[in-house]
């Protein structure tokens, strides 16, 4: 790893190589999303709830960097396909590395969906990232999602979930962001088979928050480096207390029952 790369790294994972990344990416896909209708006082709360780093778009990072403080950038660099459209294809790289940094930007994200009908023009353009981002030294998360969106229920298996993780980091993606595989028996023969970071995506709103951080405990114990929440954080009615529950599970090895105690 190159030193320009080992700094952004470290600003992003902690020695123990964990982090807790807040996701706010959503909107540039769905528009007007529930929780986000201010994102400068989602993004303060949060960061005092001790976040690490925030994935999100161009313009929230332009117009909200006093909110964003010191949190790290993971910036997303694909898109170009909305809930609007009729159908829904593969996205795209609409920015790149160089626009990334210019914007203070640590790492950057795009999609990586093996076994989706469009994977032909999806992995090429992860390919693509990840040249830019060995060329400039940046690092590259790749959401690596079996199937893409097409049919969860089908594609999200611990079989296909450890398969894509595994064709994101023999392309050369730096981190994994991706679904819990639901159990950690599962979870660790993904983790020992994919040789690089991998952080859990938090998904849809859960209804009890000890769901979401039973879930993460279980996911970090059986070895993921961290999480990428963004529903289940803006969307709750306190998102600097649940950001400090789920940074106690990361960073502070707590348990369930203690983290909970973040939420009274």
């Amino acid at each position: 790893m190159s030193d320009s790369k080992a700094h952004r790294w470290n600003r992003i994972f902690s020695k123990k190589g964990r982090t807790v990344i807040f996701a706010m990416d959503h909107a540039a896909s769905f528009g007007m999303m529930e929780g986000l209708e201010k994102p400068g006082e989602v993004i303060t709360k949060v960061q005092a709830g001790g976040a690490d780093a925030i994935l999100t778009n161009v313009g929230v990072v332009k117009n909200f960097a006093k909110e964003i403080g010191n949190m790290s950038i993971c910036l997303r660099v694909d898109g170009g396909s909305t809930m609007l459209a009729e159908q829904r294809n593969s996205s795209q790289l609409v920015f790149n590395v160089y626009e990334a940094l210019r914007l203070g930007a640590e790492a950057v994200c795009c999609m990586g969906m093996p076994g989706a009908s469009y994977e032909a023009d999806n992995l090429p353009y992860l390919a693509d990232l990840i040249s830019q981002g060995m060329e400039w030294g940046v690092p590259v998360m790749a959401e690596m999602l079996p199937g893409g969106f097409e049919d969860p229920a089908k594609w999200w298996t611990p079989e296909n979930i450890g398969h894509a993780c595994r064709v994101g980091v023999e392309m050369g993606v730096d981190f994994v962001k991706t679904t819990y595989s639901g159990d950690p028996e599962s979870w660790k023969k993904i983790v020992e088979q994919t040789y690089a970071p991998i952080v859990v995506l938090g998904g849809g709103k859960s209804k009890d928050p000890a769901d979401l951080l039973t879930s993460i405990y279980d996911a970090v114990n059986a070895g993921a480096a961290g999480v990428a929440v963004g529903r289940n954080i803006y969307r709750h009615p306190h998102p600097d207390k649940l950001t400090a529950a789920i940074v106690a599970i990361v960073h502070e090895d707590a348990t369930v029952e203690k983290a909970l105690e973040y939420l009274k």
